[in-house]
């Protein structure tokens, strides 16, 4: 009698394997031959410049000249053939676990993610698939150069102790990483943590590439952690969806009195003309409670699942686009080098003190042209030029002296440098992005399928 009570008072699930696909078929083949060029193209063109100009070095000093998603510390197989990530940040006891464990079908099952009314996830939790279900402790995680975690490592082993992965054979895991974050409780320091909380947020938040923050009605107040948080996300509006969770406990009147206070305390941390996107729901597997909007909880629910559905189909697109945008960067930085390294051989004579022509030209490098003949010769915008301030310290860990010139950065065999990574961005991973665009088929959509309304544009792609 008990079974039949929980049965009818569980949602219908149909929707959400409908709206994300999970019973198609997927042609892994055609996905895998792709992948495996990409990452041939940038082990070819790429990282050979890459490590040459030791482009990593200038990624560590750099603290805000190139806002976003980048390949990391060190660039790996893993973070190029990594699945899309969909990272979960808000305040504690919002939902965040319980929406998990909603998507994949976990609850009441002893793989959940556990849940309740006080702060109950301590942890990073990083949901993925596997062959079998088990959990990983976050310092294999960071040892297992195959996947996109080692840089993790950085953040010291007491980050590493509230790391935990879980594995599991899931439809919608082949295709996508859920990774669940640790509730913001505003009246406890960072230091109380044991390991710089922010920065590893920030590493989620740059690799993510769609960022659910949630709320409830009951937690709208903002403090300095959440303040912080949204610092932290700008420049990656297009990718953050606002959740406003149990949405079915509030009669309609109070739900619109709340939905504009949510607004009223995010206008002051999202400065964007496009706001981002609000769901108003109740995400997790209990039937909507008696009088309230059910049809709108689900048409929102739908038009979540389908954003969600867009980042999966056009992951290897917007692969692609984020190696071309790191392949634009990689050349950028080189060519300023080799002006930095010609200028400086310009400048010295048999007499001159090495040290102190080298200290006036990283001083005033608009005096030697060396930014503004950059944006003469290529094709580069003046946006895309990085802090020149961070030059500073790049060489001086970096000693201009042991750098090559592009010219002289060519071998018989292997051909020159700058030609390969010009090649690879203006005509490799173009035509390889084409290749992949002409063979999608035009099917019809999930909305149009489940009846959701206006589909939502893509706003993942990177041009």
């Amino acid at each position: 009698e008990e079974e039949v009570v929980t049965e009818s008072i569980l949602r219908d699930r149909s929707h959400i394997e409908e709206t994300l696909r999970l019973a198609t078929e997927q042609k892994s083949g055609d996905y895998a031959a792709a992948l495996q060029r990409l990452r041939k193209i940038y082990h070819n063109s790429i990282k050979p410049m890459e490590q040459a100009y030791k482009y990593n070095e200038l990624r560590q000093h750099e603290i805000s000249a190139y806002p976003g998603r980048t390949l990391g510390d060190s660039a790996t197989d893993g973070e190029i053939t990594s699945k899309p990530m969909v990272l979960f940040l808000g305040p504690w006891s919002v939902g965040k676990s319980s929406m998990i464990n909603y998507l994949l079908g976990l609850q009441d099952t002893p793989y959940q993610l556990y849940t309740g009314a006080e702060p109950t996830t301590s942890e990073f939790t990083v949901i993925m698939h596997g062959e079998k279900i088990r959990s990983v402790e976050g310092i294999v995680m960071a040892a297992d150069s195959s996947r996109s975690f080692s840089p993790l490592e950085k953040f010291g082993q007491n980050f590493l102790e509230k790391l935990v992965g879980i594995e599991m054979p899931h439809k919608l895991l082949e295709r996508v990483t859920f990774v669940d974050t640790p509730g913001i409780i505003e009246n406890r320091k960072q230091q109380e943590r044991g390991y710089p909380f922010n920065d590893v947020c920030q590493w989620f938040i740059d690799r993510a590439d769609l960022i659910f923050v949630v709320f409830d009605p009951t937690k709208l107040d903002v403090g300095l952690e959440l303040e912080m948080l949204f610092k932290q996300l700008k420049g990656r509006e297009s990718q953050i969806r606002i959740i406003l969770n149990k949405a079915d406990s509030l009669a309609t009147q109070d739900l619109m009195r709340v939905y504009g206070a949510l607004f009223w305390s995010l206008a002051p941390l999202i400065n964007v003309t496009e706001p981002p996107r609000v769901y108003v729901s109740s995400f997790w597997p209990y039937d909507y409670a008696p009088d309230t909007s059910r049809d709108l909880f689900k048409r929102e629910e739908i038009s979540l699942l389908e954003d969600l559905n867009q980042v999966i189909e056009n992951r290897l697109e917007n692969k692609i686009a984020f190696v071309r945008q790191h392949g634009i960067r990689v050349r950028i930085h080189s060519l300023l080098v080799d002006r930095y390294v010609q200028t400086f051989k310009e400048k010295m004579s048999f007499f001159s003190d090495p040290e102190l022509v080298f200290k006036e030209i990283v001083a005033d490098p608009d005096k030697f042209y060396i930014f503004k003949s950059i944006l003469a010769k290529t094709n580069v915008s003046k946006f895309d030029l990085p802090n020149r301030d961070a030059y500073r310290d790049f060489f001086g860990i970096n000693p201009v002296t042991s750098f090559k010139q592009l010219s002289a950065q060519c071998s018989y065999m292997g051909g020159c440098l700058l030609e390969k990574i010009e090649r690879a961005i203006t005509a490799d991973l173009p035509g390889l992005l084409s290749s992949i665009s002409s063979n999608k088929n035009p099917t019809l959509s999930s909305c149009e399928a489940t009846g959701c309304g206006e589909k939502p544009k893509n706003r993942y792609r990177r041009n």
